[in-house]
């Protein structure tokens, strides 16, 4: 990664997204990209109805942009920082890595992320390898991080996953990415928790299981009710109170292994220590506590090429359809519709804790960025 070419990139876009969220032009490229790359999923997650809804129409799946389709919007985009990966379950695709292939040559990201419901070992630990020959390719220092799911231990991950036996097949998956990670050192495996009602009073459990896997990474984020889950009346996160306290515990275990960790690892999780209290404040307070900048920091592409601000608004609040647009991703980028949704957001109409969105506030945003900085150092 060029430091030198991120950091002037860096404050150009800074003084780009803080003007544009105050109605002064029109943004540049957003450094985060995420794309839910099919509507496939086999789980049936009591906190996600995606993967209900595929199961009752599995002809949703038709509508998944083509390679052919994928590579115009990946061209008229240009380059970002990070390339999200998402679903549905990404690796139900059987092309997934023609996919990191075309935004390794058009989107030119500096971090690759994927996560993955665990429940295709083999398949998973395929796709994986080919992905880390691709990257390899482009930039042997581009880290691809996998983050395979636990929201439980046994049975419990099972019941909450909604798939009888994907416990089993999560630990197959973390001992096929562990062994690839060996070989591939731009491959970072880590795994992540849905903090929700059915699994709040466990996480001490599931955190000691996790780090007795020895993966590179553990994360957690809470349970929400977001447009894209489909789950808007459904009691799944926990309150403010209880997320604390768990959180809490969670952060200390952060600060007793970050220094065994690797650079990049290091640099996340103080990132995340940061997250965390945000997290805890916005649901506390329920309002923005530092600005947002969705759809201008990050866009979101859905499966069928529909363009989100986020994943919470999705699809109550599109901003337009690539397919209709000669898959111009530009065309949407500026459209009237996506400057009216950032005038919403900016003024403070909603207000969220996901993660993948308030990092990219917490670099944008000098103090939460110095906080971080010294969080690293200190380390």
């Amino acid at each position: 990664m060029d430091i030198k070419r991120y950091a002037f990139d860096y404050l150009l876009k800074t003084i780009n997204y803080k003007l544009t969220r105050h109605g002064f032009g029109q943004p540049v490229n957003p450094v985060t990209l995420t794309y839910s790359v099919t509507a496939m999923c086999q789980s049936r997650c009591k906190t996600c109805r995606i993967g209900e809804k595929f199961l009752k129409d599995p002809l949703r799946a038709k509508n998944d942009l083509t390679l052919d389709e994928i590579e115009k919007i990946f061209k008229s985009m240009g380059h970002v920082w990070f390339f999200n990966i998402s679903g549905g379950e990404p690796f139900m695709r059987n092309d997934l890595p023609q996919i990191v292939a075309l935004a390794c040559e058009h989107l030119t990201p500096g971090v690759l992320h994927t996560p993955t419901n665990a429940f295709l070992p083999e398949k998973i630990g395929r796709q994986t390898e080919e992905i880390c020959q691709i990257i390899q390719a482009y930039d042997p220092g581009v880290p691809f991080t996998i983050k395979p799911s636990i929201d439980g231990v046994g049975v419990l991950h099972d019941d909450i996953r909604g798939l009888k036996g994907n416990f089993d097949r999560l630990l197959q998956t973390v001992e096929i990415l562990k062994e690839l990670a060996q070989r591939y050192p731009q491959l970072h495996v880590e795994l992540g928790t849905v903090i929700s009602n059915f699994n709040k009073q466990h996480l001490a459990e599931i955190e000691d299981f996790v780090h007795s896997l020895g993966v590179e990474s553990y994360r957690n984020e809470i349970a929400e009710r977001r447009s894209e889950f489909f789950n808007a009346a459904d009691p799944i996160t926990p309150d403010a109170d209880t997320y604390e306290e768990l959180i809490a515990t969670f952060a200390r275990k952060i600060r007793a292994n970050i220094a065994k960790k690797r650079r990049l690892a290091r640099i996340t999780e103080s990132l995340r220590l940061v997250y965390y209290d945000l997290a805890i404040r916005i649901l506390r307070e329920n309002r923005q506590v530092i600005p947002c900048y969705a759809g201008i920091s990050n866009a979101h592409i859905n499966y069928d090429g529909e363009v989100w601000t986020c994943c919470v608004h999705g699809y109550d609040r599109p901003l337009g359809f690539l397919r209709a647009s000669d898959y111009d991703f530009q065309k949407i980028w500026h459209s009237r519709q996506a400057r009216d949704m950032r005038a919403y957001i900016a003024a403070k109409n909603c207000a969220c804790p996901v993660a993948n969105q308030v990092y990219s506030n917490i670099i944008f945003n000098w103090a939460q960025l110095v906080k971080a900085g010294w969080t690293w150092l200190r380390m």
